[in-house]
């Protein structure tokens, strides 16, 4: 028994469910679907980043510090589920072959998980600087600066990355590799389908099976981090400020430029009451309220499967885990639907850019 920190990581969930050395047909439904729902997932979410990259790379667009986010946070998408499917085959692979070398079992500790983490949180942060600049747009009206817009937006851009690894910096450093053995018990049955057929036709009251047991002894090794409570205590509290923080943002942009807008409004058209023009403002940013919640939604199971405590079995409901674990990394495949779908000026972009990419071939 060993103390782990908090939080389920894909390891943990798939470990108990791979047979190594066996070949990928003989694995459990539960490695075959998870396999065939990160490849869709890959897919789905490379276009997608595709896509949206193609719609930012026009420079109209980035005159402005929200463009600029916007393809910033295009190539996260690219990365992130880049990292997602490389993490799935990473312990799939280290699961089903125990001989591989630790120097190699390493990287994931100091590399994979560190970067898929770091790219999911900046995708968030990212969206939280949509909204802020949208707020900052609404509320400025004419006198919106947009040259400090797209210096403000440079400088985030630069240095959000930097602040958000310092951040996640402890867990690549208290990492450490565990190994362990364990015994593997098989029912050896001899002769099973022989003793039965000659008994049928003899007398069954006279069945007798030889069974056995052998067993094998199967190495594994695990990656985990030992925290102290002071630094348990610190990695909860940025958890909840990379995941409550981004939502908060976004829906507090969504309500002042749906309250802020209606105000204007009502002062410059009086024949109307304020209700009236909160109403008309829902129903014309309504995207913008939606959008929030269904990222907290895809972000609430992330929340739960990080906050686990290590002491949790996994392999009892895995398939709860798995979806919980899965759900998380979809936030990052929707900022072509999000974003780029219910704007008129992305669409007409992304048409053109399309276009032009045809015509070009």
């Amino acid at each position: 028994m060993y103390t782990k920190s908090i939080g389920l990581t894909i390891n943990d969930i798939l470990r108990n469910h791979i047979q190594p050395n066996a070949s990928f047909r003989k694995q459990s439904v539960l490695i075959q679907s998870a396999a065939a729902l990160t490849m869709i997932m890959f897919v789905t979410g490379l276009i997608n980043g595709i896509f949206s990259l193609i719609t930012f790379q026009n420079k109209e667009l980035r005159q402005i510090g929200c463009g600029m986010y916007l393809f910033a946070s295009s190539i996260t998408t690219i990365l992130t589920i880049t990292m997602f499917t490389v993490k799935f085959w990473f312990v799939v692979v280290t699961q089903l072959y125990a001989t591989i070398n630790l120097s190699i079992l390493r990287t994931d500790c100091v590399f994979i998980g560190p970067v898929s983490k770091l790219c999911l949180y900046l995708d968030g942060w990212f969206n939280a600087c949509i909204a802020i600049e949208r707020t900052v747009n609404v509320s400025k009206g004419v006198h919106f600066n947009k040259q400090m817009s797209k210096r403000i937006a440079r400088l985030i851009i630069t240095i959000l990355p930097i602040i958000v690894m310092c951040t996640i910096v402890h867990e690549p450093i208290h990492h450490e590799l565990f190994e362990y053995t364990t015994q593997k018990y098989k029912l050896i049955n001899n002769n099973l389908t022989m003793n039965r057929t000659q008994e049928n036709h003899a007398d069954q009251s006279k069945r007798s099976v030889k069974e056995s047991f052998e067993y094998e002894i199967e190495h594994h090794v695990l990656c985990i981090i030992r925290y102290s409570r002071t630094l348990q205590t610190y990695n909860t509290i940025t958890l909840f400020c990379h995941l409550i923080i981004p939502f908060l943002a976004n829906l507090s942009s969504a309500l002042f430029i749906i309250f802020g807008t209606a105000r204007q409004r009502s002062a410059a058209k009086q024949n109307q009451t304020f209700k009236v023009h909160v109403l008309k403002q829902m129903r014309e940013h309504k995207q913008l309220l939606i959008s929030p919640f269904i990222l907290l939604t895809l972000t609430i199971p992330r929340l739960i499967v990080s906050l686990v405590s290590g002491c949790v079995d996994p392999s009892q409901n895995p398939w709860l885990y798995l979806c919980a674990y899965f759900v998380s990394f979809t936030p990052p495949m929707l900022i072509f639907t999000v974003f780029v779908l219910p704007s008129e000026l992305y669409s007409k972009t992304f048409k053109e850019s399309m276009t032009q990419c045809c015509i070009c071939k």
